[in-house]
């Protein structure tokens, strides 16, 4: 942010601008009460009248002077206010040498209420007070001594030191008073020019914000279709059931495209199925899927390679010359965890390779209760690995009515808890074991209430928490 400090120059020409016209009324006001006094000198001291109102005519007229000229001579209204007190306070000493006892307590009331009406109206640098107060006093001195009839005791005690203290106090009376203002305008002239950088700020943050906007708006349009392209490559739902009659697919991007894709594809009365997690999510995860689709689609429906364990081989080998992978420590190790079925229906018989991830056979036991049967994969990714061994092919003899669940592992490892408390605190995952269990408890359901089930079951878990991972669960029934 910008600096707010105002410099004192600054700050003088605004004390000038808010204060010059009080001071020039008062000034105006001053030397014409100044004029108008001089009746009352007449009844007071009818003998030195002529003087006084030689002196009043004397400090009336230099200040109208000073106030008439002062555009030209370049005199501040304070210097004029100065010239006036100054005149009036050496005049009043004169006045006061010149009287009795008793007129001169009668007429120290007009000298205290000259420098309070000073004090309470004028404000100027201190200075000025100072060599007011310091005149003041020898001025009274010189009078005192050149035309008083009275004792030191008697000048001193009929008004001289009361008036002292009040002229003091107004000295300090009118620094304060000085400062404050200052001060005043001081933190004004902070605040207009804070709200004015605040003002400049917003502007330009404002700006900053509509280009980020439109600069979001792009990418996030650029985002969208990568997802319709994503969603033309990833089957359709109805894509399972066409080939198994009773089944699901649960599929919840983290973002709005997914690093984890499903696949299917049928031939000769056998049904290939992929249930993947690439790495990473949105945009890279998204590159990732489409790549991986490509080489599933090409390599399955050209016949290059039947059984899923060669089929993960030459992807494996695609993946690593298309990425250039070399196995360098800058370099990400792109891939894919993922679970390839091949499902011949005559036959029922399950052949399957797998990169990291297992999956669940359910079936029915001599009790007509099903029991839950996990299918390990190969603890290597599909991608590049430091020692690749070739994907293991596994055999499965299938039999009627038994249900498969394939999953990448964004379902389990989601974060979030049964109480409000335990999201609050971070959240802990919903683990693989808890999934078998609703899996179990839910298998014999129609798989629509199935696929509601799990969802809302994660939905609930995380709570108000984020979605950390991609989400895939596939449910299929022989």
């Amino acid at each position: 942010m910008e600096d707010i400090s105002i410099s004192e120059i600054e700050v003088k020409s605004a004390f000038t601008r808010s204060t010059e016209r009080f001071h020039v009324i008062t000034c105006w006001v001053g030397l014409i009460l100044n004029l108008v006094w001089f009746v009352s000198d007449i009844f007071v001291l009818p003998d030195h009248w002529k003087q006084f109102v030689e002196f009043r005519a004397a400090v009336s007229g230099i200040t109208l002077l000073l106030l008439v000229t002062k555009k030209w001579s370049k005199l501040d209204i304070y210097a004029c206010m100065f010239v006036l007190v100054l005149g009036i306070a050496i005049q009043n000493a004169y006045m006061w040498s010149v009287m009795d006892l008793a007129h001169l307590q009668k007429h120290a009331l007009a000298y205290m209420v000259l420098f309070i009406g000073v004090g309470m109206l004028v404000l100027w640098d201190y200075y000025y007070s100072v060599i007011i107060l310091v005149a003041t006093i020898i001025s009274n001195i010189i009078y005192f001594i050149a035309y008083s009839t009275l004792t030191v005791e008697e000048f001193l005690i009929g008004g001289g030191l009361l008036v002292l203290t009040v002229a003091i106090f107004c000295v300090f009376l009118i620094r304060t008073r000085y400062r404050l203002t200052l001060n005043e305008i001081k933190s004004r002239l902070e605040l207009a020019k804070s709200k004015e950088i605040i003002e400049k700020e917003n502007v330009v943050i404002s700006k900053q914000k509509e280009e980020l906007f439109d600069k979001n708006k792009e990418i996030t349009d650029s985002i969208n279709y990568a997802k319709r392209i994503q969603s033309s490559l990833i089957p359709k739902e109805n894509e399972f059931t066409k080939s198994f009659k009773d089944s699901f697919v649960l599929f919840k991007p983290k973002d709005i495209v997914s690093g984890d894709f499903y696949w299917i594809y049928e031939k000769d009365k056998k049904v290939y199925y992929a249930t993947a997690d690439c790495t990473g999510h949105g945009v890279p995860g998204g590159f990732m899927t489409m790549l991986s689709l490509s080489f599933l689609e090409e390599i399955v429906s050209l016949n290059v390679a039947q059984n899923p364990a060669d089929i993960l081989n030459i992807i494996r080998d695609k993946i690593i010359s298309t990425l250039k992978q070399t196995g360098s420590a800058e370099e990400n190790k792109d891939g894919m965890d993922v679970v390839l079925c091949c499902v011949d229906k005559e036959k029922l018989k399950l052949t399957y390779a797998a990169a990291n991830n297992s999956f669940y056979i359910l079936r029915k036991d001599e009790k007509a209760e099903y029991t839950l049967i996990e299918n390990k994969g190969d603890k290597q990714p599909c991608g590049f690995f430091p020692d690749p061994q070739p994907f293991t092919l596994r055999e499965v003899d299938l039999k009627k009515d038994d249900i498969i669940y394939t999953l990448t592992d964004g379902y389990p490892d989601q974060f979030g808890g049964k109480t409000k408390e335990v999201r609050k605190a971070g959240g802990k995952k919903f683990r693989y074991k808890t999934l078998e269990m609703l899996l179990i408890q839910n298998c014999e359901l129609p798989f629509s209430k199935q696929k509601d089930l799990l969802n809302t079951a994660i939905i609930d878990w995380m709570g108000e928490l984020d979605q950390v991972d991609d989400i895939l669960v596939i449910g299929v029934k022989i």
